[in-house]
């Protein structure tokens, strides 16, 4: 017999459960967390309530650290932070966010290289555009940034539906009726009003959060095999939600990015491809190999909160295998995705030593 509702919520920490209507989509992806969209990320608001209820003021540790939403709630919480991420986009995006302006020279440099950009008026330089695009960028300070908003509009303006912009199949080359939006909408293949309208809102976001983090607390980014990586120095906790299973391949999600900035790819070390029974044999042990790795950077006793839909019970393998002991285990209830993927799911929060 299914468990009735009130029975179901009995199981949920609810003060981890938020409704849209409690925590609406501006809340969730507050100042530098929308800088760019990222499949796959969990929400800041469930970071600050990690970090609050299980690990102590001091040092964060996120080895499966995506988009940076650890890192940026740590600096936000007064903490200081590492993350490490194989994808070299994710980490390109962490830097971005995580790093401290001077937001007069990023304002100016930002402001002119748009100008810059917008003075071909359609017409394509000599060479690639790629090409000009890295050679133009690399003469600024802040040449990470401007990748981050470049690589933000050549997604938007590819030419597919806007519900497919995360995984384009077919060229959409006429109006079509749009699922995101309720009404017909045009494909778009021309990236220049996107580069005004993100590089406008990236500045505005960074001096958001410039206004909310922590005053003498940094993030260090580590690009790399978690597996492997020296993390440096003692951590007093982390905080991660490594990839869920078949779920997402985080090196093809930014596809654009790679091809556009020339970034290297180092897809085959990403854990959670496939859901066949060696795929799945390859996760429980590339995500305890992090893990394990993971333990010898704590400080005795230090908690390890994993954030996970753990639909295949595969980690308390994972725990055991990592050296790890499972302390606690709760759920919470998820009833928003990304775009039309609506639909409520469920979570596990894993509380180790």
């Amino acid at each position: 017999m299914a468990s009735t509702q009130d029975a179901l919520y009995r199981r949920i920490d609810l003060d981890l459960s938020w409704s849209e209507r409690d925590l609406p989509e501006r809340v969730r992806t507050k100042h530098v967390h929308r800088l760019h969209p990222y499949l796959g990320k969990f929400i800041p608001q469930l970071v600050e309530a990690l970090l609050e209820r299980h690990v102590p003021k001091g040092r964060v540790l996120d080895p499966f650290a995506g988009s940076g939403t650890t890192l940026v709630q740590a600096l936000e919480s007064g903490y200081d932070a590492c993350g490490a991420d194989v994808a070299a986009f994710n980490c390109l995006l962490m830097r971005v966010k995580t790093r401290e302006y001077n937001p007069f020279v990023l304002e100016s440099e930002l402001r002119e290289a748009l100008a810059r950009l917008e003075s071909f008026d359609g017409v394509r330089p000599e060479g690639a555009v790629s090409r000009f695009v890295r050679d133009l960028v690399d003469e600024y300070e802040h040449a990470d940034v401007l990748r981050v908003v470049l690589a933000r509009a050549a997604r938007s303006a590819r030419r597919t539906t806007h519900f497919d912009l995360d995984f384009p199949r077919t060229p959409q080359r006429s109006p079509y009726w749009c699922h995101k939006h309720r009404r017909e909408c045009r494909p778009v293949g021309e990236a220049r009003r996107f580069l005004r309208r993100y590089t406008l809102d990236t500045l505005a976001r960074v001096r958001e959060f410039a206004r909310l983090r922590a005053r003498g607390h940094e993030a260090v980014v580590l690009h790399g095999d978690a597996r492997e990586l020296d993390f440096g120095g003692r951590f007093d906790g982390v905080v991660t939600s490594p990839p869920y299973p078949g779920l997402i391949d985080y090196h093809e999600q930014h596809r654009y990015a790679y091809e556009l900035l020339g970034l290297e790819d180092c897809g085959p070390l990403e854990l959670g491809k496939g859901t066949s029974r060696a795929a799945l044999r390859a996760y429980v042990e590339g995500v305890a190999a992090v893990l394990a790795n993971v333990r010898g950077s704590l400080r005795r006793g230090a908690p390890v909160v994993i954030v996970i839909n753990d639909r295949r019970e595969l980690y308390p393998e994972i725990l055991e295998l990592a050296g790890l002991r499972l302390e606690e285990r709760y759920r919470r209830h998820v009833n928003r995705r990304t775009g039309r993927r609506a639909g409520e799911y469920f979570e596990d929060v894993l509380v180790a030593r």
